[in-house]
């Protein structure tokens, strides 16, 4: 199938995200991230969709829980 790919979506990933897609991509033999990505979108679209709240942030959307403003112990910035 040759599919138009018009549109690039950036997306930030913590490690652990990372992690789990490289793991979810080997673990399915698939030649890339992006396939992964497409792959794990195709079946989320196909689950149950949830709505979002007024207010809710993109940070609360992440894989694994974080902590305020999204972040973990080890990602929060060095105060100097």
């Amino acid at each position: 199938m040759n599919e138009l790919r018009a549109e690039r979506l950036q997306v930030m990933l913590s490690p652990e995200e990372l992690s789990s897609l490289d793991d979810f991509r080997f673990k399915h033999r698939m030649p890339t991230r992006a396939a992964a990505v497409r792959e794990l979108l195709k079946l989320g679209l196909a689950g149950v969709a949830t709505d979002a709240a007024a207010g809710v942030k993109s940070s609360d959307y992440g894989v694994f829980n974080r902590g305020p403003e999204g972040h973990t112990q080890g990602d929060a910035p060095e105060v100097k």
